[in-house]
Order: structure tokens, then sequence, then C-alpha cells
């Protein structure tokens, strides 16, 4: 049985998109710290994951639907946690 090469990379591309933020989330997790994360690069992110959701729609690729809608919700994830975990750290430099 021979594999397709379009499978192949979009097996790729679907793996290095899901573990793209997944560092950044583990760490944030961890050390309840973003203050090293760029808000504006995870908006880029997850900008650009729904316009490739947007294309995938148009294109029916299954891969860059699937890894750009996990790309999304991780960036989303980290947008939350930024807020939060900023958020906090004001409030409790205010506080003091």
């Amino acid at each position: 049985m021979q594999i397709e090469v379009e499978t192949i990379f979009g097996s790729i591309a679907f793996l290095t998109s899901v573990i793209g933020l997944l560092p950044q989330i583990i760490k944030a997790a961890k050390t309840r710290s973003t203050q090293d994360i760029s808000m504006l690069m995870l908006i880029n992110y997850f900008v650009c994951s729904i316009a490739w959701i947007i294309y995938a729609g148009y294109s029916n690729s299954i891969f860059v639907l699937l890894s750009n809608v996990l790309g999304s919700f991780s960036s989303l994830l980290l947008i939350f946690l930024k807020f939060c975990f900023d958020h906090r750290k004001v409030n409790v430099v205010n506080a003091s």
C-alpha cells in the first residue's frame, strides 16, 4: 500500500501545528506566568488560524482545517491564561 505524499506532509503539518504552542501552554500552567509571551503574537496566531480555517473550508483540506482548529484553540487558551495571569499580577502589585 502506497501512502500519498499529501497524507505524509499533511500529517507532519498537523502534528507540528498541534504541538506548536504546547510548550508555552505547559510553561504558563506550571509557572503561572505569561509575562514573556507576546499578546500581539498570540492574536496574530489566532487570526492566522482563522484565515486558514476559512481557506480549508473552500479548498476541502482536512489537514489544514483540523490543525488550525486546534491551533486556534491553543492560541485562545494562551490568550485567556495571559489575561488571567497578567491581570492577577497587576492586582497583586497594586495591593502592595
